[in-house]
């Protein structure tokens, strides 16, 4: 069931404690609302100082490479999914077609291998020294190091490298535009990449992802001056977000956590509408209970009605974004709900494929920009660990110059940059019309810093 609060909440918690049990009312399916709310990437006509990159692939020999704007633990490891292209061709014509009475899952069931998963991945403290030991299971519930900073999903790269780069690209290449589960998911596509030991029974996939490039011709030629200008529609999405990119990992790991008795009742966010629309749509499907923070009277209707639909406890609190996420961390610090915003690195190892993705729709050509707009700031760091996996894998050799685009009005890392990256000063955002990105203390300031850094971005 579905409430909605209007009005200041001064006693969350006792709401939530009297609200919640062990038993819940699983919430309805999805639902079959959706709203536009986009994340555009889009190619710009540069100059680059970066070699040109040569494989069988490239498509625009002597000539700039375009550049992306953006707008808007044990299981058995698949090894049938990864072969060589040989054996792909030789499976594809021993594979029988589905049986009458079976589904996608029961179809995958039947083919699973059986041989030893040799790739994982673990939390440990973001941006870790070489001597740091500390880490942890991704079957634990941890958001913060011992220090209390954030954590990040480190992934065994020495297992992965054991395949060279272009046995990756094909890989990735082969699962597009497929039924099978679960690689029919732009996310899904990139399991190994993302969540390699989770067993594709528990994953929640929509088959998110795989959205849409195409090329901006006269917008890009009549007011920006660029040649190839190309738009990156994340939110062709069953929520209309680039959120389901993230969420589709999180609730598919909590639907493992809750396989394994961890004590999980249900998964929690604040939001202005996108976060609270992805994490109600895959909480449904799962079976999960959801509970939703957002701030009074700043999110539309159409971000509104998703969660309520989707059967979330829907909490309206008379303060801003930032003033739901401390309350949030409060909730979950203290009851058995499991965090759901971006601080929950899980979030990020989905929404990095969207830069693997832009890749592949390139054909593996590297951009010479990716501009993506800045709120919380997870997603500019996301895009640059998938652009990175991709470089130190041997997919590509190098990576976009990244740009985080800020509303004037909501603009902290952009004033954190013209300081010199010497004075981080959190702010009172003011109003955006976008309201998604109206957010004045991000979660994710270290991160975003990291990834203009180390990409030569601004």
């Amino acid at each position: 069931m579905a409430a909605a609060l209007q009005g200041p909440t001064k006693q969350p918690l006792s709401i939530l404690r009297s609200h919640f049990t062990i038993t819940s009312i699983p919430p309805p399916p999805f639902s079959i609302m959706a709203y536009s709310c986009s994340l555009f990437y889009s190619s710009l006509a540069s100059n680059s100082n970066f070699p040109s990159l040569h494989h069988r692939n490239h498509r625009r020999f002597n000539r700039p490479a375009p550049t992306v704007i953006s707008c808007s633990s044990s299981s058995t490891f698949d090894s049938s999914s990864t072969t060589s292209s040989s054996n792909n061709n030789s499976l594809s014509a021993q594979k029988n077609r589905r049986h009458a009475d079976e589904n996608i899952r029961d179809e995958a069931r039947r083919h699973r291998s059986t041989a030893k998963n040799t790739l994982s991945a673990k939390y440990v403290p973001f941006n870790a020294g070489p001597d740091s030991t500390e880490s942890y299971s991704l079957d634990e519930i941890v958001y913060r190091s011992r220090s209390g900073g954030l954590l990040d999903v480190q992934h065994d790269m020495e297992a992965l490298k054991k395949f060279d780069g272009a046995y990756w690209r094909e890989l990735f290449d082969s699962r597009v535009g497929k039924t099978t589960w679960p690689y029919g998911s732009g996310v899904w596509s990139k399991k190994e990449w993302v969540l390699p030991e989770i067993d594709p029974d528990d994953i929640v996939s929509a088959f998110e992802g795989n959205s849409n490039l195409f090329w901006a011709e006269r917008f890009g030629k009549q007011f920006l001056g660029m040649n190839d200008l190309w738009v990156k529609h994340c939110g062709i999405s069953h929520t209309g977000s680039f959120k389901d990119l993230g969420m589709t990992v999180l609730v598919s790991q909590v639907n493992r956590l809750r396989k394994l008795k961890r004590p999980v009742v249900g998964v929690g966010c604040a939001s202005t509408g996108d976060t609270s629309a992805a994490l109600s749509a895959y909480c449904a499907a799962a079976g999960i209970p959801s509970i939703v923070f957002l701030p009074a009277n700043k999110i539309s209707i159409a971000q509104l009605v998703q969660p309520i639909a989707n059967g979330a406890f829907v909490l309206s609190i008379d303060t801003d974004f930032d003033g739901c996420m401390k309350l949030i961390r409060e909730v979950t610090s203290e009851l058995p709900i499991y965090l759901a915003n971006s601080l929950n690195s899980l979030r990020l190892e989905g929404q990095k494929t969207a830069a693997i993705e832009i890749l592949q729709q390139f054909d593996w050509e590297v951009p010479d920009w990716v501009i993506v707009p800045g709120g919380n700031l997870g997603n500019i760091y996301a895009f640059y660990k998938g652009f990175k996996m991709c470089q130190e894998l041997g997919l590509v050799d190098r990576i976009p110059r990244l740009v985080c685009a800020q509303a004037a009005n909501a603009n902290p890392l952009y004033l954190y940059y013209k300081s010199g990256w010497s004075d981080f000063k959190a702010i009172k955002a003011n109003t955006t019309f976008a309201s998604a990105i109206q957010i004045g203390d991000p979660v994710s300031i270290d991160r975003a810093v990291y990834a203009l850094k180390n990409s030569n971005g601004i």
